[in-house]
């Protein structure tokens, strides 16, 4: 959940008046075990723990051009968390955007998303974060946001002009699929799972530009970057987006965080290891069919074919193209001379959507600096990509990229040392490669 579930005023309840009350006992076993699902449907760790703190705690910072947003605490701590907060006040927060002092929350929460949540999900969350989460006594950094973006007033508007009342988009996600497996993967997509919130783009103004299927193929077309990584496309692009990927692709990708067309990075990897990873195979096959019924938001992508020129070359020894050689000292033990990879370890680049895509940010950064495929409950290896940035020179990255972008079948624009070097700017942290432990 981003960035706050904090307090809402009591003094105007709207929706949140229909929810059931929390009897003054400790809620059912069941009903916390439901809202800890929802968590992890909706995502609340990776916003709300930070690395190697307390679960819940926040001080997760954002880092925007208007300033740093730090996440704050949502456990059941009544100094410094939501333990003062009734039902309604969460469900406000939640819903509406509007904290406990009456003003708005900034748009990094999802709450333009969390809007299409029932009542008893509502409740479920609500049982779970003042029941099942461990009270935590601390305060968060406080956010510097610069002027006049402090001042939350003008928030009141946007939200009015561009995040929907709980009312109205109940009513839109309870719109009719033929197929309830389909129904249920719409709501978690569109409603907890906020997927909208990375993987469409957003006006100059900060809304998504489409907040469900419904509001055109924009919908789940691609995102603009967040820390330094570009969301893909969520739909049926056959190069760019899922066009080639099966249910149960999708379903492994959602459970491990790899199979054999690729694995996580980035925020990604945030959003599988505290989150999808631990949805029932039920629900995760809901949510594949459901992103398996988007066409295509660019009709007129040629499909991707597998071509063998480049692996011959670099088998003959021809390293001649721009970038070849680079690939060989670099990337070809793991990748692999067919660009096929090894499935579920190191990913492929042939065929990549991420390689293809317009904007290279997300294969640059992950040159300069590498990634991290995470231990998950049902692959508990995890593996390292090391940064290249130390070794090779904007202009070898710049080749590299570009001979893998046009290599294999691949198709796309070529970069120049020039726009590596732009990207430094926006480049993730390195990732640390950790030695192995030595053994007496």
């Amino acid at each position: 959940m981003r960035l706050s579930l904090v307090r809402a005023a009591v003094a105007t309840l709207g929706l949140a008046s229909s929810l059931p009350a929390l009897a003054q006992d400790r809620p059912t076993q069941a009903l916390i075990a439901q809202g800890e699902y929802l968590a992890h449907a909706s995502d609340c760790s990776a916003c709300h723990t930070i690395s190697g703190g307390a679960a819940y705690a926040g001080g997760l910072p954002f880092k925007l051009p208007m300033g740093t947003i730090y996440a704050p605490n949502i456990t059941p701590d009544k100094t410094y968390g939501i333990g003062n907060d009734t039902e309604a006040d969460f469900a406000r927060a939640l819903r509406d955007g509007i904290r406990h002092d009456g003003a708005s929350l900034y748009p990094a929460m999802p709450y333009p998303s969390y809007a299409r949540m029932t009542d008893a999900d509502i409740h479920a969350l609500y049982a779970y974060f003042h029941y099942g989460v461990a009270p935590v006594a601390y305060a968060p950094p406080a956010s510097t946001i610069h002027w006049p973006m402090s001042m939350r007033w003008p928030m009141t508007i946007w939200r009015r002009m561009f995040s929907p009342a709980p009312a109205d988009a109940l009513q839109k996600t309870a719109r009719h699929f033929d197929d309830p497996a389909i129904a249920r993967g719409a709501y978690l997509v569109e409603g907890p799972g906020h997927c909208g919130a990375c993987h469409t783009p957003r006006a100059a103004t900060l809304q998504e530009k489409a907040l469900t299927a419904s509001d055109g193929t924009v919908f789940l077309s691609g995102g603009d970057a967040i820390d330094g990584w570009v969301p893909p496309s969520l739909r049926q692009e056959n190069r760019t987006g899922l066009g080639r990927w099966t249910e149960d692709d999708l379903v492994a990708f959602l459970k491990t965080g790899r199979m054999a067309k690729g694995v996580v990075f980035g925020g990604m990897a945030d959003a599988v290891e505290h989150g999808t990873q631990h949805l029932t195979d039920a629900d995760l096959h809901a949510i594949a069919k459901y992103l398996l019924t988007l066409s295509p938001a660019d009709t007129h992508q040629t499909p991707w074919q597998y071509d063998g020129a480049t692996e011959a070359a670099l088998h003959s020894g021809n390293a001649s193209a721009r970038g070849a050689y680079v690939y060989v000292n670099n990337c070809a033990a793991c990748h692999r001379d067919d660009g096929h990879g090894y499935a579920g370890v190191f990913p492929p680049l042939a065929g990549n959507p991420v390689v293809m895509t317009d904007n290279p940010a997300s294969l640059v950064h992950i040159v300069q600096t590498g990634g991290l495929l995470p231990s998950m409950i049902h692959a508990p290896s995890a593996f390292t990509m090391p940064g290249f940035a130390h070794r090779l020179t904007d202009q070898q990255i710049a080749d590299v990229v570009t001979f893998i972008r046009n290599a294999w079948g691949n198709d796309a624009p070529a970069v120049s040392a020039q726009t590596v070097s732009a990207l430094k700017a926006s480049a993730p942290p390195p990732v640390l490669v950790r030695s192995p432990v030595p053994m007496n």
